[in-house]
């Protein structure tokens, strides 16, 4: 692997999804063969304090600008290009290509060989507006390779592209990390905490967003309990939506069968995965496709904790699941579709086994970060 600069406005201690990404994949290079170029997390003094200690902690070179929000203007376009010279790094990643990689002929002008771009799910989104096709084309022109999450991704965003490169896309999604997520990673202390030891247990963990479909679960709930009497939705995560979720279980008079953690760190969520018997996150497209799931990491996360997996089948979100075999896929937004998938889940114990089982088989096979940071390696 090329000395790496990664460009990015997606890195910790800014939370997120596409943040996790790619610190863990950081985490995975040589250290001495990276160095991060990324956004300020937040202004004030606790932000910046926040920031210091993270980055303080890193054992690679974390670089940041003074702005909240990298864009690639003529100003950050030279300090990036000025970082790339001064630690000697013959290569770029772009944590996101829309829309950063647009600097990528700047970058490759003063001295980059290789120029790698990762979408998301928003670049899916992009490639439905006229002016960010265009963006999109460009971007796919001055780089060496686009990475995608899943089919979902790849097939819209190809569209766009060139057909040289949309040829040169490749797979990297976010991993697992198994020996984190895994069957006995703490549920049950969990469950005896919250008052839950002997009830069946539907868990969602995420974002509390109307995309995730935790309005969906809420509504399913009656149909639940009247097949499983003594079940209850566990919500983890905190987000804008916690209210209206929390009035939605009173009006649907469901209120006692839903518990809400709030915001839980991250280091406590392998256990909170462990606490359900079901895992559940039926995420619906908004916004006329602007608003998807690119791909659904906590579906493969709770796969690795042994849990079967019932989704949503919003953007690449069946990426993340072996219909039928890990768990099932419905229709987004169906309060119906996800109660008539439950059930049986909850009902059959010997279905959650092999559910789980083979989901935790997948992972292995396909998920890990090992297995995929040494396919980002090859890319740089």
């Amino acid at each position: 692997m090329h000395k790496t600069l990664i460009v990015t406005n997606d890195f910790p201690p800014r939370p997120g999804g596409i943040q996790a990404f790619l610190h863990n994949m950081a985490l995975r290079l040589d250290p001495d063969r990276v160095v991060v170029y990324a956004s300020t997390w937040k202004r004030g003094r606790e932000g910046v304090e926040a920031t210091a200690r993270f980055d303080a902690e890193q054992p690679f070179r974390v670089v940041r600008d003074r702005s909240t929000m990298l864009l690639p203007t003529p100003r950050v376009t030279a300090r990036a290009a000025a970082l790339l010279r001064e630690h000697g790094c013959a290569s770029v990643w772009f944590g996101a290509a829309a829309p950063l990689a647009l600097m990528a002929p700047a970058l490759r002008e003063a001295g980059a060989r290789r120029l790698v771009a990762t979408t998301h799910g928003h670049e899916a989104g992009w490639a439905q507006l006229p002016g960010a096709r265009t963006l999109l084309r460009r971007i796919g022109e001055g780089t060496d390779t686009i990475t995608y999450l899943g089919e979902y991704t790849r097939s819209r965003i190809a569209a766009v592209l060139t057909p040289q490169a949309a040829a040169r896309m490749v797979q990297l999604p976010p991993g697992v990390d198994e020996k984190t997520f895994h069957p006995d990673s703490g549920g049950g202390a969990v469950r005896a905490r919250l008052g839950l030891a002997d009830r069946p247990v539907v868990v969602c963990v995420s974002r509390l967003v109307p995309r995730k479909g935790q309005d969906t679960l809420i509504r399913a709930m009656p149909a639940v309990l009247a097949a499983v009497p003594d079940a209850v939705l566990l919500v983890v995560g905190g987000g804008p939506y916690e209210g209206e979720l929390r009035r939605l279980a009173r009006e649907s008079g469901v209120a006692g069968s839903v518990r809400f953690t709030g915001s839980v760190p991250w280091e406590q969520l392998p256990a909170h995965y462990g606490a359900g018997d079901v895992f559940a996150m039926p995420c619906r497209t908004r916004r006329g496709g602007l608003d998807v799931e690119g791909l659904g990491i906590v579906y493969l996360e709770a796969s690795a904790t042994g849990l079967p997996v019932v989704a949503g089948d919003s953007g690449g979100a069946p990426d993340a699941v072996l219909d039928g075999e890990t768990g099932w896929v419905v229709r987004g937004g169906s309060p119906q579709e996800a109660a008539e998938r439950i059930v049986p889940l909850l009902q059959d114990p010997e279905l959650r086994r092999r559910m789980g089982e083979r989901g935790r088989g997948w992972v292995e096979e396909k998920w890990r970060w090992d297995l995929l940071a040494e396919r980002l390696k090859a890319l740089l």
